[in-house]
């Protein structure tokens, strides 16, 4: 970040007094640039025994299925998010059960929600969807899903449907090299 977003002036890189790490600062109005993890929240939707999933018609990952699922809007809880970003890309509305997985990315500064929901009528495909189709766990393109988030919240789900016992789960993947080989996520 070169320049203020509040007056315009250059910024330089630094340690601001009563801070603990390094920030973009102003050097004109003093404002500090905090750079705060992005979230990420969505849907895992059910329908019988089948699961929603939206073939990606963006990148990244493009052409790869995943939940509907987005970046978390100003003014809007992640509840409100993820019910929001079903209905755009998978044209869906759904009753929201509960908070079912946390994941903390911190290597790339994401966090990601996904609350288990119920279908509550027909589903489409959004503008950003390619297609959008329900999948019994044996029909689910495991090598086609856009993002390793998908995959383990998909095992877990079909994990805790066998026991009928839904848990929040809270994942924290620290470091990439962690995905590697990696079948469930340890949870704390």
């Amino acid at each position: 970040m070169n320049y203020c977003t509040r007056c315009g002036a250059n910024t330089v890189y630094m340690t601001p007094p009563a801070d603990n790490r390094r920030r973009h600062v102003c050097r004109l109005c003093g404002f500090i640039h905090y750079e705060n993890p992005k979230i990420v929240c969505g849907c895992l939707v059910r329908s019988g025994e089948r699961v929603l999933l939206c073939q990606r018609a963006i990148d990244p990952r493009k052409h790869m299925w995943t939940f509907p699922a987005g970046f978390l809007e100003r003014g809007e809880t992640t509840r409100e998010g993820a019910i929001r970003e079903t209905k755009e890309e998978a044209c869906a509305e759904v009753t929201v059960a509960q908070l079912y997985i946390q994941f903390d990315l911190s290597y790339i500064s994401q966090i990601y929600q996904f609350y288990l929901t119920d279908l509550a009528g027909s589903f489409g495909r959004g503008e950003e969807t390619l297609d959008a189709r329900l999948f019994s766990e044996s029909d689910i393109p495991w090598n086609e899903l856009a993002f390793p988030v998908v995959r383990e919240t998909l095992q877990y789900y079909f994990q805790d449907r066998q026991r009928d016992h839904f848990e929040f789960r809270h994942v924290e993947i620290p470091d990439r090299s962690v995905w590697i080989g990696r079948t469930t996520a340890s949870t704390t």
